[in-house]
């Protein structure tokens, strides 16, 4: 039986990457029907197999193998390993799940798309790296999968390579992730110089003997040595979950197609930065510093990215800043220790987010890929299968009770609030003020789209009032009355709105408060946030009821009584606000102005020095002095040297006189 498992362990990342090779390098051979046959059979299996996995998992089989041998260095060996435990059997699920959604939704989106066979490679690629990712034993294979999600990534945002602003978009998100990256392998460095081994188990075992060692960054300062880790490979986290202030990629990647955004941006890439925290654990729990710094910038990103929901009005862009402020609230768990809420928050946004990504897919598409809701209103009764699930995937993002958002939302606020580390206080704070801005900007979005009057039949896209008269958002004055998508559009929407109604009550007991994760998850006695949210926990039921009369159901209430006020009664008071509060209003639209801060400092301060060393390094130093001075030098010595090759005999006599001269009295002074 055993044997078996481990089949199944290989089937899960293999059957993907099989229909990404199947789709990718015989996709004209096959054609569009053979290239998604093999993709989605690949991914089905390999969801078929995760649920088997998880199955065994909960029945107290757990693994933790090599598979294969990369390398070995003297002791030093580079391994392929799994390790199948809860948090992994969980993760596989929730991304082979999304994943499958995905590539039956992409039937509908990409239909027309002469990239199709090539697109559905990408996403089965995509699909194999993150599985290797999460079932990694060590830090190789983890960082094989965190370098392979970032570059499958690149190719899909810039999967439209003829569009200048994808191709921007990718070339943003691959360099901005470096930098993460660059952070995240220095972590991984300092694991190995320090504990000798790339293996979890190893060092997990290892880090409490080395809990009290310091490193000296530069002379007279030290720092803990797991402080530095943990902060190091946080940076990693920050750049893959575009976490304050490397969040800038994640809006613009929304330049790829819909069906990327929901894969990669709501249950997958994004949330690798969150898993991998989690799954360092046993690290994390021996730096409060550490602890502190992550849950900062999770209320920051948490607090801060939510305002800038607020004044979009790209579709897409609404939903990519409400990944990046549900993001933060995931930080903000895990600065607090509370791991598996964090965990739990991953698995439900996952579901609810790709629903709201794919539902603003289906939007598109019936508005003939006008993507701004002030041209749109009233398509509740032309899309009601779109409408109802978008409402579903609403209601689960501002936490409303009852529903999979609330349960794992609620659970962060809490935990942030009985954390005693340094900043819990900040981020209790600006998790509960998210509250409000969530439910503003997502039923502002919600209103805007789905109610009112119609706005799609006129006006200008770049105007700055929807009913001027003038020409539609692509140039026709007329655009044809929308309809629901085709079922490979809604039959996702329906599934995984499912999930996002009652996966949070199912399972936050056993998540949170039963051994559901076992040792998977590492939290030391002296962070008491998971144990007092245990104390206050009655039952799920109870938690919904009882949240009705707490402070964050009547700010979502407030923010989705504001946006109905707003956007359906008095459309005018928005737009005299941006007016009043000009400054304000330009440095939400200019995202505080962080893409121009970079320009000037990285892309023009590259350029500045780059110039610099050409003209001071490179001409003066390079050319001028060693390759030309040695030429100049060259030529004053033969222009030296050619006065004594004259060809006249009276001047080569004259110099052998000199020599004979010069010679003789050499000798006359050595004796």
């Amino acid at each position: 039986m055993r044997v078996d498992m481990q089949t199944l362990y290989l089937v899960v990342p293999l059957a993907p990457l099989l229909g990404a090779i199947v789709a990718g390098l015989f996709g004209k051979l096959v054609g569009r029907t053979g290239a998604h046959v093999a993709a989605i059979g690949g991914v089905t299996a390999s969801f078929l197999a995760s649920v088997l996995v998880f199955q065994d998992v909960l029945a107290g089989h757990t693994f933790n193998g090599t598979v294969y041998t990369w390398m070995t260095l003297g002791d030093l060996r580079f391994e392929v390993g799994f390790l199948v435990d809860a948090l992994t059997a969980m993760m596989m699920l929730v991304v082979t799940f999304v994943s499958l959604m995905v590539h039956v939704y992409t039937i509908g989106y990409m239909h027309d798309d002469p990239g199709y066979q090539r697109f559905f490679s990408y996403i089965s690629l995509f699909t194999f790296s993150m599985l290797m990712l999460v079932m990694s034993n060590n830090f190789l294979q983890l960082f094989f999968g965190w370098e392979a999600v970032g570059l499958v990534s690149y190719l899909l945002i810039g999967f439209w390579y003829t569009k200048e602003s994808a191709i921007y978009a990718n070339l943003k998100a691959f360099l901005v992730n470096r930098v993460g990256d660059f952070g995240f392998i220095l972590g991984i460095g300092l694991v190995l110089a320090h504990f000798g081994s790339l293996d979890y188990a190893t060092v997990f075992a290892k880090a409490p003997s080395l809990a009290d060692d310091t490193i000296a960054l530069w002379p007279g300062a030290s720092w803990g040595l797991m402080t530095v880790i943990g902060i190091l490979l946080f940076i990693g986290a920050m750049g893959k979950s575009a976490q304050f202030p490397l969040h800038v990629w994640l809006p613009d990647s929304m330049e790829g197609p819909t069906p990327i955004s929901a894969l990669i941006h709501a249950a997958t890439m994004v949330t690798a930065g969150i898993f991998m925290v989690a799954r360092m654990s046993p690290l994390y729990e021996l730096s409060d510093a550490a602890l502190s710094f992550i849950m900062v910038i999770g209320a920051i990103t948490a607090l801060f990215m939510g305002f800038l929901g607020m004044v979009q009005n790209d579709i897409k862009r609404v939903v990519a800043y409400s990944t990046l402020s549900q993001l933060g609230y995931m930080t903000v768990a895990l600065g607090a220790s509370a791991y598996s809420v964090a965990v739990f928050h991953l698995m439900t946004h996952a579901f609810f987010k790709a629903l709201l990504f794919l539902a603003a897919g289906s939007v598109i598409i019936a508005m003939h890929h006008n993507q701004d809701i002030r041209y749109m209103g009233g398509l509740k009764k032309y899309m009601p299968i779109t409408w109802i699930t978008s409402l579903i995937g609403s209601l689960a993002l501002i936490g409303t009770p009852f529903l999979s958002g609330f349960y794992s939302k609620e659970s962060i606020i809490e935990a942030a609030k009985v954390s005693h580390l340094p900043g819990a206080g900040f981020a209790y704070f600006a998790v509960l003020a998210g509250v409000f801005v969530t439910a503003f900007y997502s039923f502002r979005m919600y209103f805007l789209v789905f109610h009112g009057k119609e706005r799609f039949r006129q006006g200008h896209a770049h105007g700055n009032e929807p009913d001027t008269g003038h020409a539609g958002p692509h140039g026709h004055g007329h655009v044809e009355t929308p309809h629901e998508t085709p079922w490979v559009v809604t039959g996702p929407l329906l599934a995984l709105a499912l999930p996002s109604l009652a996966i949070g009550y199912m399972t936050i007991e056993p998540m949170l408060f039963g051994d559901f994760f076992g040792s998977a998850i590492y939290v030391a006695d002296r962070h008491p946030a998971m144990h007092e949210l245990d104390q206050e926990f009655h039952g799920a039921m109870e938690m919904g009821l009882h949240a009705l009369t707490t402070l964050p159901f009547w700010l979502a209430a407030a923010g989705v009584g504001l946006s109905a006020f707003f956007y359906l009664k008095r459309p005018d008071i928005p737009a005299a606000l941006a007016q009043r509060l000009g400054f304000v209003y330009r440095m939400l639209v200019n995202k505080y102005w962080f893409d121009e801060l970079y320009s000037w400092m990285f892309a023009k301060g590259a350029r500045l020095l780059g110039g610099t060393l050409w003209r001071r390094g490179d001409q003066n130093v390079i050319d001028g002095f060693f390759v030309n001075g040695s030429a100049h030098v060259v030529e004053r010595f033969s222009r030296l040297v050619k006065a004594f090759q004259s060809g006249y005999i009276y001047h080569y006599a004259f110099a052998m006189l000199i020599g004979v001269f010069a010679l003789v009295t050499w000798f006359a002074r050595l004796n």
